[in-house]
């Protein structure tokens, strides 16, 4: 299975947060931001594995800044590391008053997809090529994550 680079899983999304994606003060619900995270995570795992995924694990999902209604939200995904059947996508979210042309990060994301075969078992995913010093800085912060990951399981197994 041929190596993939991180730019070859690039995505981005843009949505306008409507009246059914907040509460009644204005204020986007995280929900709401975290389907779109899942879905732009997808759609980067897709690209990444060239097959259907799912969702195995949100590891981090950090809100920074709210979001209101009228927002525009850009998301970016890229796959960061990816091991035998699972991979890892950060995701970025800045919001953007349309109006002011105000911009604010405000929320990173860090999943976990598995890619699923024509019979949605887990299959072999390709490994990552890092081209860049950050891609490679990414990369090793994904190791580091996922040693986490399994230890916590560990840790909770044995308890």
């Amino acid at each position: 299975m041929d190596e993939k680079h991180p730019s070859e899983s690039l995505t981005t999304m843009a949505q306008v947060m409507q009246i059914t994606d907040a509460n009644t003060a204005g204020f986007v619900h995280g929900g709401s931001i975290m389907k779109l995270v899942d879905s732009a995570a997808g759609v980067a795992a897709m690209r990444h594995a060239q097959r259907r995924v799912v969702t195995a694990q949100v590891d981090s999902l950090t809100f920074h800044a709210p979001v209101y209604i009228g927002d525009v939200l850009s998301l970016t995904a890229c796959v960061t590391q990816a091991w035998n059947t699972s991979m890892e996508v950060e995701v970025t979210v800045h919001r953007e008053d349309p109006v002011t042309g105000g911009r604010d990060h405000t929320t990173t994301a860090y999943v976990t997809m598995v890619g699923l075969d024509e019979h949605g078992r887990p299959v072999g995913v390709p490994a990552v090529a890092p081209d860049t010093d950050e891609e490679r800085r990414r990369q090793r912060e994904a190791e580091a994550r996922r040693q986490a990951r399994i230890q916590l399981r560990q840790d909770l197994e044995n308890h």
